[in-house]
């Protein structure tokens, strides 16, 4: 009873509050600037900022936009969840522990999901890498500069490499040196094959060592990366066909090839 009369004067409250001053302020427009300054001024212990950075997301609108969605939802469910156990739930005492736990839970999965977003991308860069990669291979090998390259594969590509080599060149327009911005793309891309193919590039183009040569050692090493993934996921498949085989078809079979059997068997006993 205690907690319905709580969420009786959470739902009251707020719409008496608003028709006392009037029409004069959009409620709309207050909740988010309160929900901006909330997240503006959270502190970002997850690396929240860099992992939104990485999905291209990183500047301050998106990363309030990301942090009223997380903490908006988890608001939502524990409002629900109040109010779902006080109706349901015949123990009081837990309604408010278990509320708050449907929040966390919220939170974590918002957070989760951003991560699985990341990994996925990740995932998309390395397969995508070996074509590009070649694909750069060839351009440079037929007189074109690095920088011309890259804007040759960010125009005619809508990969997600391709998108990091238009603001490569974008930077580089503005005036800031190549090896910088290629520097910058290896630590955007959070890759460990991305990182190394920038080191070489970077180290290549300050030393004037042969560009070509050092992109078709990282071509063919990333076509035997991609050779090993693909086992890899091929060998995880194999093992993931076994469990219908051995769990659902193989009895199926036994009880087949001995279901005859036993008939006979019961018939005799009987």
């Amino acid at each position: 009873m205690i907690f319905a009369l709580m969420i009786t004067a959470l739902l009251i409250f707020p719409a008496a509050f608003l028709i006392v001053l009037g029409d004069g302020i959009d409620p709309v427009e207050q909740a988010q600037k309160i929900a901006r300054s909330h997240a503006r001024n959270t502190r970002d212990r997850s690396q929240l900022r860099a992992r939104l950075e990485e999905l291209g997301r990183g500047n301050q609108k998106e990363y309030e936009i990301f942090r009223i969605r997380q903490f908006g939802y988890s608001a939502g469910a524990v409002a629900i969840g109040l109010v779902v156990f006080t109706i349901t739930s015949q123990t009081s005492y837990l309604v408010l522990p278990a509320s708050i736990f449907l929040g966390a839970l919220m939170f974590v999965v918002i957070d989760k999901e951003l991560s699985r977003d990341i990994k996925k991308r990740r995932e998309v860069i390395e397969a995508e890498f070996p074509a590009i990669i070649e694909m750069l291979t060839l351009a440079i090998a037929a007189g074109e500069t690095p920088m011309s390259a890259m804007l040759r594969i960010a125009n005619s590509s809508n990969s997600h490499l391709a998108k990091e080599f238009q603001i490569v060149v974008a930077e580089v327009r503005t005036g800031v040196p190549l090896n910088i911005t290629l520097d910058a793309m290896g630590r955007r891309v959070k890759s460990v094959m991305i990182r190394r193919f920038v080191d070489a590039l970077v180290t290549a183009t300050l030393r004037g060592a042969p560009i070509v040569e050092v992109l078709s050692r990282h071509a063919i090493e990333a076509r035997g990366n991609q050779r090993n993934r693909v086992m890899a996921a091929a060998g995880k498949a194999e093992i993931s066909m076994m469990i219908p085989v051995v769990f659902l078809i193989l009895p199926i079979s036994i009880m087949f090839a001995l279901w005859p059997s036993l008939t006979n068997l019961n018939m005799f006993a009987s």
